[in-house]
């Protein structure tokens, strides 16, 4: 499973507020199917099978322009770990465990 880390921002808005922005892209978000997906205060996680994320992100980076947006700048950090199941909330749980040691 991919765990992607994603930050969508609207360029050439005329307002320096995005929210409406971010609030249709998890419209968008919770219309895909096959992942899963956390809003953060910074950006969005989406966890799934690589090509159901990729896809999940392209429909992002596409939803801002949909709504108006001149330009739009995604960045996107992916861990795609192949040699056991993993989550975000497996890796957080890891570190926490490594807390209490």
């Amino acid at each position: 499973m991919a765990i992607a880390e994603v930050t969508v921002i609207p360029l050439g808005t005329g307002s320096t507020s995005i929210s409406s922005y971010v609030a249709q892209m998890q419209r968008v978000l919770s219309e895909q199917t096959g992942v899963q997906t956390q809003l953060t205060p910074m950006s969005t996680i989406i966890e799934g099978e690589i090509g159901d994320v990729m896809k999940a992100i392209l429909a992002l980076h596409e939803s801002p322009f949909q709504e108006g947006a001149g330009r739009v700048s995604t960045s996107i950090k992916i861990d795609d770990r192949r040699d056991h199941p993993t989550s975000a909330q497996y890796k957080l749980d890891s570190v926490n465990q490594k807390l209490q040691s």
